[in-house]
């Protein structure tokens, strides 16, 4: 897409930046960072910290003994997301929504209306609070994209069917709960979530060869390639060869932006070790872009006696785009990815099986559900005996399966999409798991 939009994200775990990643290509300025020096004088600074600091501190809670669980659950109901059914009407505002307003009217998110405003260019978000300021900041168009699979009343403003906000939904079960919060049919896209185009490629050439290689891997029984082979070829043609070589698989686990669920990895590393030396799998630790991370994963194989010359690696940079860059290089390898259910849910549109970690906060559980309902994602089991469970579950054909339907029925194209609805103002309705 030739036209430029402006970029907006925030540096709130990875999620939403991850979100806006594949999409820096067509940013105007680069990618801004709601509440960020660049865009923000002090005081909305000082008021973004403190918004910030709250969400990554409470994230981190649930370990604290005695008081962690209590912590925790001012973390969720903050997030709390009403049951799904019976479907009704929610567009009413609720308290999460009026703080919003709130802290907007005392000036959260007037610089970057201020610098919004110095070029008349459609705004795409993929944080709740920018898209909201923008529009009440701003007279340009709106674009708002949902990072997860359900969301909270506060993604949408106090007076749905009066915004002009365009959203993004990921998924159908964001699109309906849009709906639910009084949002018109004529401003919801079902894109799909933005996943880099480079682990996909043009007409899905590289997503359809990492895919059939994966497979294989997946397969030590031949379980799959009997049952579903025919439908394989189908969809993922000439890049399929059934009579590939496996390989050992690569497992990646990756903890959540704010760092939490790290100290799962010490069962994960203890229980594969005779695995990863006996060159059966190899084990990414992805620590992202938090340091404290990376040196626990280092301590943790150094003590176990594992390095990158055995098949386990530290994946890690301080600089996010560059983590960004390098995390969606490993996917193109990576068999098994094991991660809390956060955005990276999406993922297993790559064709990816995603081990579910137990889930942060009130959106995470229906991410998890997603999965699940999906068939993309497995229950984590006692990470102290893992070398039993996923030798078992690779036995049983169920991690082959996982990554073949979430290839199937999650969507890919969501940056195809997002440009599309950007050039044109509409988006072809497509089925086929080659087109969407």
């Amino acid at each position: 897409m030739d036209k430029k939009v402006w970029i907006v994200s925030a540096n709130m775990g990875l999620g939403h930046q991850r979100a806006t990643y594949p999409l820096r290509n067509i940013a105007h300025d680069g990618i801004q960072l709601f509440g960020e020096e660049s865009i923000c004088n002090k005081k909305e600074r000082r008021q973004w910290k403190i918004f910030q600091n709250s969400y990554e501190t409470l994230s981190r809670t649930r370990q604290i003994p005695i008081i962690g669980p209590y912590l925790f659950s001012i973390l969720e109901k903050i997030q709390n997301i009403s049951p799904y059914y019976p479907m009704r009407d929610q567009s009413k505002p609720s308290l999460q929504v009026k703080s919003l307003s709130t802290l907007i009217n005392r000036g959260m998110g007037k610089g970057m209306g201020i610098k919004l405003n110095t070029k008349d260019l459609p705004v795409v978000t993929s944080f709740y609070a920018a898209a909201i300021a923008a529009e009440r900041l701003t007279n340009l168009p709106v674009y708002c994209i949902i990072c997860d699979a359900d969301i909270n009343r506060v993604w949408v403003s106090e007076k749905p069917k009066e915004s002009r906000i365009i959203y993004f939904a990921p998924c159908g079960n964001a699109m309906r709960r849009l709906k639910e919060y009084g949002v018109p049919d004529e401003r919801i896209f079902l894109t799909g979530f933005p996943l880099p185009m480079e682990n996909i490629g043009k007409n899905m050439d590289i997503i359809r060869h990492d895919l059939s290689k994966r497979l294989i891997r997946l397969d030590p029984t031949r379980r799959f390639r009997i049952i579903h082979g025919e439908e394989v070829k189908h969809y993922l043609g000439d890049k399929w060869n059934p009579e590939a070589k496996a390989g050992p698989i690569t497992l990646t686990y990756s903890v959540g932006g704010a760092g939490a669920q790290a100290e799962i990895a010490e069962g994960v590393v203890k229980s594969l070790k005779k695995a990863i030396k006996g060159n059966r799998i190899k084990l990414n630790l992805v620590a992202a872009h938090r340091t404290e991370v990376k040196n626990y994963f280092e301590n943790l194989l150094r003590k176990t006696g594992l390095s990158e010359g055995d098949g386990a690696r530290v994946v890690f940079n301080k600089n996010k785009d560059l983590y960004f860059h390098e995390f969606n290089k490993l996917m193109r390898d990576t068999d098994i990815l094991w991660t809390k259910p956060s955005e990276m849910s999406f993922y297993c549109g790559l064709g990816i099986p995603i081990i579910i970690a137990p889930p942060i906060g009130p959106h995470e559980v229906y991410n998890q559900r997603w999965l699940r309902d999906l068939g993309a994602g497995l229950h984590q089991s006692d990470p102290q005996y893992c070398g039993e469970w996923i030798m078992d579950y690779l036995v049983d054909g169920k991690l082959s399966l996982a990554a073949w339907d979430g290839f199937l029925y999650a969507r890919k194209l969501g940056v195809e999409k997002i440009e599309e609805v950007l050039k044109t103002g509409t988006m072809g309705r497509h089925y086929s798991p080659l087109l969407r």
